[in-house]
């Protein structure tokens, strides 16, 4: 009997974020905390910024009525720092002015400094040049309006944003409750570092490095994250961690066990609690990966955990990981927008070897600005990753002749 015909990538991501529902909880936190979390409301300005019309340079407040011609003499009638307001300035007068300082009444231009001769122990100055109405003025409100939408629900905040929202007044924010994750590993052969000394591993042991990355990438977006351990290879077992870790979660993330053997026990134990929607794609590295609900009871309403199971060897797992969990993950916290930017970048490698699954390809970029490619592409050998600083997004079925054009993802933009 065939097998059906794997999933593609965009088809599965597609069906993925359906499901991602953006989390209901909320919470108000301090514009000084908020940085890498989602807005969960659009941020409106009380204010115009600046909310006034002020000096852009150091120097003179003039009326560019006096300054028509280079060497116009002004009688200085008043200092204006920051924080300070000016009186009326009159045909005749200058203000000396610091930047951001607000523009007396009367002037409508600045000249900076460096431009004017203070005369008589600067009670006078000589302007340098012919002066336009509007020279180095900040406009009120020409940064941000009274009334205007400055951040929209969904936003990512980086420092810029937070920076935007202390300029209206903001000192807290509405974001995005961070979604709750519990991760896992599954497999008999997996023993965690320091717990093993390397010369004492027993044959067929190996170290349990996808704990590690995933739990950290987890921590960048943002979530909760609870690590439930290493699960041993048995459905009994396997069905319990995933009935427990279902109560308190919005999400639960294994690693290894959804592949096709007779220890891979995940899928038949979400299918036993809930339903698995998907399970394997037409990519590589990373062709087993699922996705479904495990039920749960809470307040006595049927209710279900999203479950998401990547494969276990350690590229496989990192690669899903950014593909197809970061996307999710984010959609959970009411992020719109979760693709990633591609850069046309050339080869400087050959790779004769059609796939008939879309390839993800260990790269790293060099001083000629072209893209070196990794020697061993294996899915086990994570020294790829961090070797590389990105992947070659590979087509089906195409091959690369040094010098062609390819799709290049940043790891650092993928991680941020």
């Amino acid at each position: 009997m065939s097998r059906p015909a794997l999933l593609s990538l965009d088809d599965a991501l597609l069906q993925l974020l359906a499901h991602a529902q953006a989390l209901s909880r909320v919470q108000t936190v301090s514009t000084f905390d908020a940085d890498g979390r989602v807005l969960a409301q659009d941020v409106v300005s009380a204010l115009h910024v600046p909310p006034q019309d002020n000096s852009a340079m150091d120097g003179y407040a003039v009326r560019a009525a006096d300054c028509v011609q280079a060497g116009a003499v002004l009688r200085v009638t008043q200092r204006i720092p920051a924080g300070a307001h000016g009186t009326q300035l009159s045909a005749g007068e200058a203000a000396r002015i610091f930047t951001g300082a607000p523009i007396p009444p009367g002037a409508d231009a600045v000249i900076m400094q460096e431009e004017c001769e203070s005369l008589d122990g600067g009670t006078h100055v000589k302007i340098g040049k012919a002066v336009s109405a509007g020279l180095c003025i900040r406009r009120s409100g020409e940064d941000v309006a009274r009334g205007a939408k400055v951040l929209a629900q969904g936003t990512r905040l980086t420092p810029a944003e937070l920076g935007l929202a202390a300029s209206i007044g903001l000192a807290q924010l509405q974001v995005a409750a961070r979604p709750r994750v519990a991760l896992f590993s599954t497999g008999d052969e997996l023993v965690m570092p320091g717990d093993v000394a390397p010369e004492a591993m027993p044959p067929g042991a190996i170290y349990n490095s996808n704990r590690f990355f995933l739990r950290a990438m987890l921590m960048r977006l943002g979530c909760e994250v609870t690590d439930l351990g290493i699960v041993p290879d048995n459905r009994e077992a396997t069905i319990a961690a995933l009935r427990d870790a279902a109560q308190h979660h919005d999400l639960i993330l294994t690693s290894g066990g959804v592949s096709v053997g007779e220890e891979d026990h995940i899928k038949p134990a979400v299918q036993a609690l809930g339903e698995l929607n998907l399970w394997q794609l037409a990519i590589k590295p990373g062709k087993p990966v699922a996705y479904g609900r495990v039920n749960r009871k809470a307040d006595g309403q049927a209710d279900a955990c999203h479950f998401l199971g990547l494969p276990g060897n350690p590229v496989s797992s990192f690669v899903t990981f950014l593909l197809l969990v970061r996307p999710f993950v984010l959609a959970l916290q009411g992020v719109t927008q979760t693709d990633i930017a591609r850069t046309a970048l050339p080869a400087h490698f050959d790779w004769p070897r059609a796939d008939k699954r879309r390839e993800f390809l260990r790269v790293k970029r060099n001083a000629q600005g072209g893209l070196d490619l990794f020697p061993n592409q294996s899915s086990g050998v994570l020294t790829s990753a961090v070797w590389g600083d990105g992947v070659v997004d590979n087509p089906v079925g195409q091959t690369i002749a040094k010098g062609d054009t390819v799709h290049f993802i940043s790891f650092a933009e993928w991680l941020t």
